[in-house]
């Protein structure tokens, strides 16, 4: 675990003065005030992160059906992770990591987060629900999941803004509403982030009945491609924020549903031979993605920024089955299995991290704080722990320096569709599934069964104690809420709601 060494009082006190205020339309914050060339050359960075992009879904990953060049030039001038984790298999624990270096189980964040369309209602009293939910029809009662990140929490944004980063957040923020937006959270400029999961709609005005518009995001030109658009707004801060250190977070909106693309790469994906890849919308939407991030890449490029820019890559959780397929990885987003919590990683960083390198080492989503920290020369906060691991040493190594972790959790607290209650360890390349209602454990090994086809749990006994073991201490560790019996549970509810007269 990351030894911390300054609270986030201190953070926020340091804040520069830019960030008190949401800056969209003004120019850079620090942009006319710092020379080009910093003597002490800490680096920028460009993290992108994709929403529902699987871990097969480009072509360095092995898709043979998507074409992403831009993303591949990524892998061929920095480094691959092989063994990549979100820190959940859907969208909002997953960011809430990213932005905090903490588990979910943590924060409390452990499911999507409703926005107001969907039922999110905020309390009066202004606090997240903590009641246990669960009809009759539920073995179980669960946790209820919170309905923002708590203010609180200090981001990746705001340790940087306490060494005069600039930062943006484009896109897909899903942390919360109004009062939890991404310039309550440290950073300068919000440019699409809300409260959406998903957008109305891919094209501008980016609109939808029921759900209205993109409320940070203003209409452009009617028919743009929401893609398009963020990453003109992602050149455009860089351009204006050149001459400052500058933390630029490409949350993109895509490739989540609603399954729309621009007309003409639908019709190029039609034309092309399928695999077990097939969709040509999605196809269409992955390579919007791509373009996107070679328009980053051109204008650092351009700029003479490449050498000093640290740029990530990578997606919040598994595919959509069957929108995607990830095979040979088993099933997808919101599953336990690899399919829903194995991501594409990529890191670059000029003449730091070897070009067309490759690392097998197991790294999750709580890794990205302390290692932006790391890079950046700021401490890490003192006053709460932080889970995720430096990854600077691995990269500066060129992935022979192993991490000093005995292993990864995860925790999804709640039902979904066929999913049950789950918890999870990966310790080596041994995986246990814990789940809390129906069968109790699956145990895998990975490197011999990385499909997850040959469950050893009953062969093995003592691994699984020793594992469940190792897993609960965590749990109990990590304050995380876990499922409890419901005393009013039915068994035959939803037989006797069949029979119920009256019932249309």
């Amino acid at each position: 675990m990351a030894q911390p060494c300054c609270s986030r009082r201190r953070f926020l006190k340091a804040l520069p003065l830019a960030s008190v205020a949401l800056a969209v339309d003004g120019p850079c914050a620090l942009g006319n005030s710092v020379p080009a060339q910093r003597p002490d050359r800490k680096p920028n960075f460009v993290f992108i992160l994709v929403d529902d992009m699987g871990w097969k879904d480009t072509a360095c990953y092995g898709s043979a059906y998507y074409e992403t060049p831009n993303i591949n030039r990524l892998a061929a001038e920095g480094m691959r992770f092989t063994n990549a984790y979100a820190a959940c298999a859907v969208c909002s624990p997953t960011r809430a990591a990213v932005m905090t270096g903490r588990y979910p189980a943590r924060l409390g964040v452990t499911d999507w987060i409703r926005a107001r369309f969907q039922g999110g209602k905020i309390p009066e009293d202004k606090k997240n629900p903590t009641e246990y939910l669960g009809g009759p029809n539920a073995r179980l009662l669960c946790p209820p999941n919170a309905l923002w990140m708590e203010l609180d929490e200090i981001t990746v944004a705001e340790a940087l803004s306490s060494a005069g980063y600039t930062c943006c957040h484009i896109g897909k923020w899903h942390l919360g509403p109004d009062e939890w937006y991404p310039e309550k959270q440290g950073f300068d400029y919000n440019i699409g982030g809300c409260d959406f999961g998903q957008p109305p709609s891919y094209f501008d005005p980016y609109s939808r009945k029921g759900q209205g518009q993109i409320p940070t995001l203003k209409p452009r030109r009617k028919g743009e491609y929401l893609t398009d658009r963020e990453a003109d707004e992602a050149v455009d801060f860089i351009r204006r924020c050149r001459y400052s250190r500058f933390f630029l977070y490409m949350a993109h909106y895509a490739v989540h549903t609603p399954i729309q693309a621009k007309a003409d790469l639908v019709e190029k994906y039609k034309a092309k031979p399928t695999t077990d890849q097939k969709n040509p919308a999605y196809a269409a939407m992955v390579e919007s993605v791509d373009a996107a991030v070679g328009k980053i890449c051109s204008v650092l490029d351009e700029l003479r920024l490449s050498d000093n820019t640290i740029i990530f890559f990578t997606s919040d959780n598994g595919g959509l089955v069957p929108v995607t397929n990830n095979s040979p990885l088993r099933a997808g987003k919101g599953y336990p299995y690899e399919g829903g919590i194995r991501e594409p990683l990529i890191v670059r960083w000029p003449k730091v991290v070897k070009p067309g390198s490759l690392s097998h080492e197991p790294v999750t989503s709580v890794d990205y704080f302390p290692t932006i920290c790391e890079a950046a020369g700021v401490p890490l906060p003192s006053d709460r722990d932080i889970d995720g691991l430096s990854l600077l040493a691995h990269l500066k190594s060129n992935g022979r320096q192993s991490l000093d972790r005995d292993a990864i959790y995860w925790h999804f607290p709640h039902y979904r569709g066929r999913v049950v209650p789950y918890s999870i360890i990966r310790e080596g390349d041994w995986k246990l599934i814990k789940r809390y209602d129906g069968k109790t454990f699956e145990l895998f090994n990975l490197k011999d069964d990385l499909s997850e086809k040959n469950d050893v749990a009953p062969k093995m006994p003592e691994r699984v104690r020793r594992l469940d073991a190792r897993l609960s201490r965590w749990l109990k560790a990590t304050g995380a809420r876990l499922p409890r019996p419901n005393a009013k549970y039915n068994p035959d509810f939803n037989r006797e709601k069949r029979r119920s007269p009256g019932r249309k």
